[in-house]
């Protein structure tokens, strides 16, 4: 039943596509197998699946934040690492196409 409910959404142009519940599980499904702390997870219930959506998508924002800040930390230990190597040097090179 759920696959017969569907949604519309635009994807930037003029033309618009209808997705199902289901196909909205299968992704959420697929995005909870990217996330390292929900891998393991494995609701199968219909209920389950509406909670568990919630969830992955509350873990990914704070998954992806977290990323952000892992970045930016490593990139201001880049900058001063490069600091403190000789600027024509090939350590130099290999942090500043890392930066």
């Amino acid at each position: 039943m759920s696959g017969r409910r569907s949604r519309q959404y635009s994807n930037g142009a003029s033309s618009r596509r209808t997705i199902t519940d289901d196909e909205i599980i299968e992704l959420v499904s697929k995005l909870q197998q990217l996330l390292p702390q929900t891998r393991n997870t494995n609701n199968t219930t219909p209920a389950s699946n509406k909670a568990s959506a919630n969830k992955v998508l509350q873990e990914t924002c704070n998954y992806i934040k977290k990323l952000q800040k892992e970045m930016d930390d490593l990139s201001v230990r880049l900058c001063q690492l490069l600091s403190t190597v000789d600027a024509d040097s090939a350590e130099a090179a290999v942090i500043r196409a890392l930066i």
